[in-house]
């Protein structure tokens, strides 16, 4: 794996604990290996920096990732209070390629229109298509082209929110880059990350992703329209997603058929009013604070426009 963009920032076992192997004990750049007795599993990822990098010594690896991980840490703490001042309720959606999740989002933003307004940050690594198929629905969308790069990061994130302005009270869906490993390390000031799992992908995607699937708080298994047609276990699949992550909250919906959908914008319709709500609260103590101040100054003798 890439050893700058922060994906290997840990390996997560099925029960969700952090496995950190010994490497003193082989060469940094070799292979850690085991035998079931039917074969053998090589491991590339495995290591202080749990990456792999030819020409890197392993203590500049978790240098080099505790560098750029604290620096999104920032820009995502700075995106949090932003989206927190503007009454943004933003969502992180993540998934593999072929999940469905762009025309989860204009099924999405159809519906939701009439209730709350709801803006884009598209993220590819190549392409405007998505970004126009989201601008078809009406709403408004910026694309984010991240060239070789496989994730979004927060600082895309918060100049890509500057194309939007003025944004207000509103639903805002970042639509990751197809990538189930490296977005799980990068926390963009989210409310929430979403995995889209396709009932296409196979059930046990959970278990061959685990950190994205620790790092969501909301499953939605899309595409189940299809499973008269396909060999999924759909409790098989919750089992081993909620073996990662037990209190993950799964909605199973079809954007194309709109089953399960209810379900899912009314949990987004939630998650907007009680950021709404948040941002008035705090505009009204602030003026409530304001007009204290104003009253201990006329109490003292002094105006606030006195020169």
């Amino acid at each position: 794996m890439c050893t700058v963009c922060g994906c290997g920032e840990g390996n997560l076992t099925i029960d969700g604990s952090s496995h950190h192997p010994h490497p003193e004990h082989r060469h940094e750049h070799e292979p850690h290996h085991h035998g079931d007795g039917h074969g053998e599993t090589l491991h590339y990822g495995q290591g202080p920096a749990h990456a792999h990098a030819p020409g890197l010594s392993q203590s500049r690896m978790v240098r080099i990732e505790q560098d750029i991980l604290a620096k999104n840490g920032a820009y995502a703490e700075a995106n949090r209070r932003r989206f927190d001042e503007l009454g943004l309720f933003a969502l992180n959606l993540v998934s593999s390629p072929g999940s469905g999740k762009t025309s989860l989002l204009t099924a999405s933003i159809r519906a939701l229109q009439s209730r709350m307004p709801v803006a884009v940050i598209e993220g590819d690594q190549q392409t405007q298509n998505d970004a126009a198929r989201i601008r078809d629905t009406g709403a408004r969308a910026v694309q984010v082209n991240t060239g070789k790069g496989c994730h979004l990061d927060a600082h895309m994130v918060g100049h890509a929110l500057d194309h939007l302005m003025p944004l207000q009270d509103a639903v805002l869906m970042i639509e990751n880059v197809g990538n189930l490993v490296c977005p799980a390390g990068f926390d963009l000031g989210e409310a929430h990350k979403v995995a889209v799992l396709s009932v296409t992908e196979g059930e046990d995607k959970p278990l061959k992703y685990p950190d994205m699937f620790h790092a969501a708080d909301l499953m939605l298994l899309n595409k189940v329209d299809l499973l008269p047609h396909l060999d999924f276990d759909v409790a098989q699949c919750i089992d081993y997603a909620r073996r990662i992550n037990p209190d993950l909250t799964v909605i199973q919906l079809s954007a194309t058929t709109g089953e399960g959908m209810e379900a899912w914008l009314d949990w987004v319709a939630a998650g907007w009013q009680q950021a709404v709500t948040r941002r008035r609260e705090s505009v009204a103590a602030l003026k409530r604070r304001i007009a204290e101040l104003e009253a201990r100054l006329e109490a003292a003798g002094l105006s606030p426009g006195a020169a």
